[in-house]
């Protein structure tokens, strides 16, 4: 049937197709049945799918069947088609296999019709569907795909079981060092935080990725900084004379709205990555939501029922909130951060320029396959091996296409990355793909193993960029609106939003000088998840600092604005300094514990959490400053 002088006998509008299954004898045989299908005039179906509104599998004198509906159309089309064609088969195929070819029995008039065959049960079903799912224009193909073997994936877990586990025993001693009982009280409120965290997951049927560990770790380290807010504010009370049990309702009271509009706009980031992320920043996204929702309710209400029943207990006992080394910390701290204010303009400006710079020099930025589509592959050898020697050996079955070897994690394991056959998203062009890279191999015998590997099509690069600017550029409008309906002050959104840019295009400026310098991490959708973390955790710590503007302005009206915001960045230091440490100590443990998948993630977010802390005080806040107008007078008054 494939030569050109067969094909001539027939009639050009006829096609041949298989059945879509076989046929059984009654001498025990199987036969495949191959249909001559007569197409239109113009060489198409006569009805195609899309006319068809609902298929259902039904009986029909006790066998089963399908039953169909068509739309107006469709139905004055198949009234012709069958009262043309009594007493002939019309075929139903999808995908060159005709699934049934029913006799026409008589003209249907108004779209309603019943196929009658030797169907089972499931096979109705399947078809029912098929005719439902309407008019397929292309042929369904895979573009994005991740394979990663049981050993990798095991080290994964105890790479992310080590990470989760030594980030909650250094945060737990941290605050038992600076907070003396008191920590005590955090430290069994962030063992429920872990508990109702990890149930709700369970409860949602939530798949634990890699990422969602980072993400419950992070959480762990971000919950600390409502207990630090909360017992800042305990410490100050009590420092003012405050009873104890006064000092504590004042303290959970003048830290509610700091906590709260924190968590919002956390939340915010959180809420875009979960809608826009896809695959592991999903899986991310998803722990960082519930880390939120469960830490605002472990901070703000646990805590204070464990601290005031412990003082209402039989024998009423003060816990004290401060040790040895936290007593004089930061004591009479007074600072002029705002006088510094174009030191830190200076300084920031230089290391975004000699970033954009050091960009330029490498050609842009090292977007990984997600951004720029194509192949990866986690080789581990037997032996240590040299990344360039690789290169060489595989570039060229790879056809000399774009190619990156590098070494990932240890010394005997290498990440081969390629856009070789990127255009082709065929299972055919995975096995080329891969058949190539085998042959780059061959002179290290069976010495190595591909540990994962992972595709992204060209098709859906486009998508996840677009995706990513989409969620960075719908994060900073949310919060921009949100500071500006809390504070109802321009110069304050402003401020925030100028900051948080800053913090982002630092953390890209300084992976470009890194990168300059051969320290190479990729930038991916995990590395956006971190970029929108570090957003959600700058305008965290600039909300803060925020609410404690307005609490200066009105306790003390008549003062200056520069005195004023001194004022609030140095009454907020010590908890700024604790939160960002804590917050560390965990962005620490993922960078060196947490593997080679999460080290760029990890790094991201170390720099981010400096930078953040940083961009607080000297961009967010002085910009209020010198954006300030006589018509803002309204939002620092309220």
């Amino acid at each position: 049937f494939r030569r050109e002088d067969i094909r001539s006998l027939f009639p050009a509008n006829m096609r041949f197709f298989w059945d879509v299954k076989p046929v059984e004898t009654t001498d025990k045989k199987a036969y495949l049945a191959l249909y001559p299908v007569k197409k239109g005039r113009d060489n198409k179906a006569p009805l195609t799918g899309e006319v068809i509104t609902d298929a259902q599998p039904s009986f029909e004198g006790g066998s089963p069947g399908v039953s169909m509906n068509m739309n107006a159309t469709g139905a004055q089309k198949w009234r012709k088609l069958t009262a043309d064609n009594i007493g002939k088969r019309i075929a139903i195929v999808l995908d060159d296999n005709v699934y049934s070819a029913p006799t026409v029995q008589g003209e249907i008039p108004n779209g309603n019709s019943s196929i009658s065959g030797s169907f089972t049960v499931d096979e109705a079903k399947d078809l029912a569907n098929i005719l439902k799912a309407g008019k397929l224009p292309a042929p369904t193909r895979i573009v994005e795909e991740a394979i990663v073997g049981p050993t990798l994936g095991q080290e994964a877990i105890n790479q992310g079981v080590l990470s989760t586990l030594a980030g909650i025993l250094l945060v737990v001693i941290f605050m038992f060092m600076y907070y003396n009982k008191g920590g005590i009280v955090a430290n069994v409120a962030l063992v429920f935080n872990l508990f109702f965290i990890l149930g709700i997951m369970a409860q949602l049927n939530s798949v634990l990725t890699l990422p969602g560990i980072a993400g419950i770790v992070l959480t762990i380290g971000m919950a600390v900084d409502a207990n630090v807010l909360i017992f800042e504010r305990i410490r100050e009370e009590l420092k003012a004379g405050r009873k104890y049990q006064e000092a504590i309702s004042l303290g959970y009271e003048k830290a509610f709205w700091s906590i709260f509009d924190a968590n919002v706009t956390t939340l915010l980031a959180g809420v875009i990555l979960l809608y826009l992320g896809s695959g592991p920043v999903k899986g991310f996204a998803i722990t960082l939501i519930i880390g939120i929702f469960c830490s605002f309710f472990t901070a703000v209400y646990i805590t204070k029922v464990l601290l005031s029943w412990l003082y209402k207990m039989k024998n009423p006992v003060e816990l004290p909130f401060e040790t040895g080394i936290s007593k004089n910390l930061f004591k009479n701290f007074n600072y002029d951060f705002i006088g510094k204010r174009k030191l830190a303009y200076a300084f920031s400006s230089s290391i975004i320029v000699l970033g954009i710079i050091c960009t330029i020099i490498n050609g842009g930025l090292n977007l990984g396959v997600d951004f720029k589509g194509g192949r990866y592959y986690v080789v581990r050898f037997e032996q240590p091996v040299v990344a360039s020697d690789i290169r060489s050996q595989v570039v060229p079955f790879f056809q000399n296409t774009g190619t990156e070897v590098k070494t990932f994690g240890s010394n005997n394991q290498v990440k081969v990355t390629t856009s070789y056959l990127i255009e082709q998203e065929s299972t055919e062009s995975d096995n080329l793909v891969r058949s190539a890279l085998d042959k780059g191999l061959v002179k290290y015998g069976k010495k190595y193993e591909v540990m994962s590997s992972s595709k992204v099509g060209a098709t859906i690069a486009d998508d996840i960029m677009r995706t990513s600017i989409l969620s960075m550029i719908l994060a900073i409008i949310g919060i921009f609106i949100y500071v500006l309906f809390r504070f109802r002050n321009r110069s304050f959104g402003f401020g925030g939003v100028v900051a948080l840019f800053h913090d982002a295009i630092l953390v890209l400026a300084l992976f470009s000088i890194l990168h300059t310098f051969g320290i190479s991490f990729e930038i991916d959708q995990v590395f956006i998840a971190a970029i929108l973390t570090i957003v959600g955790y700058s305008i965290n710590d600039t909300v803060v600092i925020y609410d404690r503007i307005r609490e200066v302005q009105e306790q003390n009206p008549l003062a200056d604005l520069a005195t004023s915001l001194n004022q609030a960045i140095n009454f907020t230091f010590s908890r700024t300094i604790m939160t960002a440490f804590t917050v560390l100590l965990v962005v620490i443990i993922l960078l060196l514990f947490g593997g080679e998948v999460l080290r760029g993630f990890s790094l991201a977010l170390l720099i981010g959490v400096v930078s953040g802390s940083y961009s607080t005080i000297y961009i967010a806040v002085p910009i209020v400053l010198d954006f300030y107008t006589k018509k803002d007078t309204k939002g620092l008054d309220s």
